[in-house]
């Protein structure tokens, strides 16, 4: 998978949409992905923040399964529920 299907992908968690992919973030050390850069939805800004906007985010690329499985024609999934979510997220 190239860095650039990431980009404008759908993010669900619990089959819900809650972002979109903005941007891939890497490590430049290692070359290893690190986080997406997403923009949250009005609704999941909300509900995981208590925002009244959707705002950019960065989502820890541990918040995905690994392998194919995050990344379907749907978009990218996170394994983790809404509740957890903020954990893995952190501002730009």
């Amino acid at each position: 998978m190239r860095l650039n299907d990431f980009v404008n992908k759908d993010v669900y968690a619990e089959d819900e949409k809650i972002a979109i992919v903005k941007d891939v973030l890497v490590n430049p050390e290692d070359w290893q992905i690190t986080h997406l850069e997403i923009e949250l939805t009005k609704e999941a800004a909300k509900e995981i923040f208590g925002a009244r906007t959707a705002f950019r985010n960065t989502l820890a690329i541990t918040a995905l399964e690994k392998g194919s499985i995050c990344c379907t024609d749907k978009g990218v999934e996170v394994k983790v529920s809404k509740g957890q979510l903020h954990i893995y997220l952190r501002p730009l």
